[in-house]
């Protein structure tokens, strides 16, 4: 498109700028469902999971044994989901100290009739 737009043009270029945006939109919606459908489950043996978390398999075999690990049995083979783990480490995660004190004031201010 030309540098100098004149008055008269204006409308035919806001027109074309419009068309070119939905088609922008469009084009990233398209990608954002292409990543989620490509991204299939992933399944790992003992050893994979052991390299996943960054544990040794005898670890993986103790947490697996008291149920701290999510996992599935098929035969004598044990299989971890990706998505499962990633899970897990992600509740193990540590609340920050503003969180807990936004979780705080959330709880007081809603339970402030039992204080009285």
């Amino acid at each position: 498109m030309t540098e100098n737009l004149t008055f008269d043009q204006l409308p035919n270029s806001v027109t074309m700028l419009i068309k070119e945006v939905g088609e922008l939109k469009r084009l990233l919606i398209e990608k954002q469902e292409q990543l989620t459908t490509e991204q299939p489950e992933k399944f790992l043996t003992v050893q994979e999971a052991a390299k996943f978390l960054k544990l040794t398999v005898p670890t993986i075999y103790s947490k697996v044994s008291k149920g701290e690990l999510p996992v599935m049995k098929r035969s004598k083979r044990l299989y971890f989901s990706s998505t499962e783990l990633m899970k897990y480490l992600k509740e193990g995660r540590k609340k920050s100290n503003s969180e807990i004190e936004a979780e705080a004031e959330a709880y007081l201010s809603n339970n402030r009739k039992g204080l009285k």
